[in-house]
């Protein structure tokens, strides 16, 4: 149940974004289930199969690449199971940190944003 006495966003808005982040969930859960099973498929047709160093080189930069964009899509996955919670609580929009505001335009961005933008780029500096 949603907070209305600590949200600054009326309801219609909430489940807008409850939506929207449900189907952003969805949506990242089956990319990286498909990811997985063709990944399965390309091991099983390799399988005992004489390769090239050269393939093996773009096999290891494909892995590396998809390791990236699978912690990425963990790290958002968490973010989005965060700002589903934070609408339950009532403290949708506001920052994780600081607890100030994430301004609408950030939020209609980046629907699982947890801090504002300051916040967010002194972050990606730091790490």
């Amino acid at each position: 149940m949603v907070n209305q006495t600590t949200t600054r966003f009326e309801t219609a808005f909430l489940e807008a974004k409850r939506r929207q982040l449900s189907e952003l969930k969805a949506l990242l859960q089956g990319t990286r289930a498909a990811a997985s099973a063709e990944e399965g498929q390309v091991n099983a047709a390799a399988g005992g199969a004489a390769r090239e160093y050269e393939e093996e080189a773009q096999r290891l930069t494909t892995l590396e690449l998809e390791g990236t964009l699978e912690l990425r899509d963990t790290q958002r996955l968490a973010n989005i199971e965060r700002a589903l919670r934070k609408i339950e609580e009532g403290t949708y929009g506001l920052s994780d940190l600081s607890g100030e505001p994430i301004a609408l335009e950030r939020l209609n961005a980046t629907p699982d944003a947890l801090y504002t933008l300051d916040e967010q780029e002194a972050f990606d500096k730091k790490h």
